[in-house]
């Protein structure tokens, strides 16, 4: 998040300084780390949960729509990106990646296939696949079929658009063209507190992890992006708007294997159907990863609870936060999601062999002795006021500013850094509406379809995926492209 902030306002304000300061030593470690999350670019090809079920078992495309929208802005920063060179190849954090859906059982195929009717001629979906034959699926993800009771119902969905995405490697690189602008980005450096002066500006308290000395900086405008770490920072700065928020830790976990026969057996990323009760970043998938150009696979995640709010966090973390303010909405939350609180014990106490089980579900043939259990990144759901039900918890993203726009900051999780360009895009919407129409011709260069849907122009929508697919070389270009490219790149 903080990387696509600094690169945008750079491109807009390249005459601003910007510092970065990253407690870790080095940056991209938490929930960008590719070994953190799924690295699924999160576009609303696979994930069910952008999809829900009225009470009434009814289905709104709406949501799913939205999420693809704002994927494809991202897509659009990067593949502009990457023709100016403030991003190197492509292949080195983003890899072409079919989405899949594969569901079981009488219900859930009804419910797939009445999603995939309404998908399926939307300009953002379109090319989406279906099929509830095992040959068929069998071909799309090989893994899938084989040890399965033939008199099992299954279906299941696939686009050929879908990403794998190294969000780590991606930060890395958009700071370290920052950096070469004249940036700075300090590691092992917390910001242990900010206060707003009456000069307007902010005074950051800085803390260096190594020697333990403190120093202090100010700023003009400041983004707190820390991930789970966000909220006490927001908390400290002591802006209005972020009272009565408060956060609910989920440790996440897969199963990992690296055995080459498996990995070349199985290229997508294939969503199941939530458990009851389960936060939508526990829908269970089963994922291609590639990290260092090397490919591995993912099963999860198993969700488990620990109070701290980032894997380096502290046991005190989700404490440190409870003030009087968010005291009653996190109750209130809490008891109107006793299920989730009864997956999560479900989770914690779940054996190695009931984690295969759940991986059997997907590749019936699963053997123990493939399989590693690994860490995964904290995330820290949003529990907020709420008029009418006292509190609430919210799954998704929450953009927190100041009435006075020079401060932000980012709480929640899913859809999370897939979006992190239409995030950036709304804060300065909230924080800079005074220089949006001087910057909105840049903006509108970097990121074509800026201020409109693509949805709604299917035209507009072919051309943009199209575009991207070939600058981020999702898809191989034709030879005279390539060595028309190579020869652009010499000159320069």
């Amino acid at each position: 998040m903080s990387a696509t902030l600094g690169a945008l306002l750079h491109r807009l304000e390249p005459t601003w300084s910007i510092e970065v300061f990253e407690r870790l030593p080095r940056v991209g470690q938490e929930s960008s780390d590719p070994w953190n999350n799924a690295g699924t670019g999160h576009a609303a090809l696979c994930e069910l949960n952008y999809m829900p079920e009225g009470p009434d078992g009814s289905l709104s495309p709406a949501k799913a729509i939205d999420i693809n929208e704002q994927f494809q802005l991202s897509r659009q920063l990067w593949a502009s990106f990457v023709e100016d060179g403030t991003l190197p190849d492509p292949k080195g954090f983003i890899s072409p990646t079919p989405h899949m859906t594969f569901v079981w059982g009488e219900e859930n195929v009804d419910y797939l296939r009445r999603r995939w009717e309404l998908l399926k001629d939307e300009p953002l979906f379109a090319g989406m696949e279906y099929s509830e034959d095992p040959e068929v699926i069998r071909g799309w993800a090989p893994t899938l079929i084989p040890g399965r009771k033939k008199s099992q119902r299954i279906a299941a969905t696939r686009s050929t658009d879908g990403t794998d995405v190294d969000f780590g490697a991606l930060t890395r690189m958009l700071l370290g063209s920052l950096v070469r602008d004249g940036a700075g980005v300090h590691t092992n450096t917390s910001v242990i507190g900010l206060k707003r002066q009456s000069d307007g500006l902010w005074r950051l308290k800085l803390r260096h992890e190594v020697g333990q000395n403190r120093t202090e900086v100010t700023a003009r405008f400041v983004f707190v992006g820390g991930g789970g770490g966000a909220l006490k920072l927001l908390q400290k700065s002591g802006i209005p708007e972020a009272k009565g928020f408060a956060g609910f830790p989920i440790t996440g976990a897969f199963l990992r294997t690296d055995n080459p026969e498996l990995v070349a057996r199985h290229n997508a990323k294939v969503y199941g159907k939530a458990s009851v009760g389960a936060p939508p970043m526990s829908v269970p998938h089963l994922d291609t990863r590639v990290v260092d150009g090397e490919a591995s696979v993912l099963f999860g995640p198993y969700a488990g609870f620990s109070p701290k709010y980032l894997k380096s966090g502290t046991y005190l973390d989700m404490f440190e936060t409870i003030k009087g303010h968010n005291l009653y909405p996190m109750i209130r939350a809490g008891l109107a999601n006793l299920d989730l609180v009864g997956y999560l014990m479900g989770e914690v106490f779940a054996s190695r062999e009931q984690r295969l089980e759940a991986l059997r579900e997907f590749m019936p043939n699963a053997k123990d002795e493939d399989w590693r259990l690994i860490t995964a990144g904290q995330r820290v759901q949003v529990m907020k006021k709420d008029p009418e039900k006292g509190g609430v918890l919210q799954f998704g993203t929450e953009v927190v500013t100041g009435a006075d726009g020079t401060i932000a900051g980012l709480l929640g999780a899913s859809p999370g850094a897939s979006t992190a360009v239409h995030i950036m895009l709304t804060i300065f919407e909230r924080c800079f509406p005074e220089r949006m129409p001087e910057w909105r011709s840049t903006i509108t260069e970097l990121i074509p379809s800026f201020g409109t849907k693509l949805n709604a122009d299917p035209a507009a929508a072919r051309e943009s995926i199209a575009r991207t697919a070939r600058v981020l070389r999702l898809v191989e270009p034709p030879v005279g492209e390539l060595h028309a490219a190579g020869a652009t790149r010499a000159t320069a």
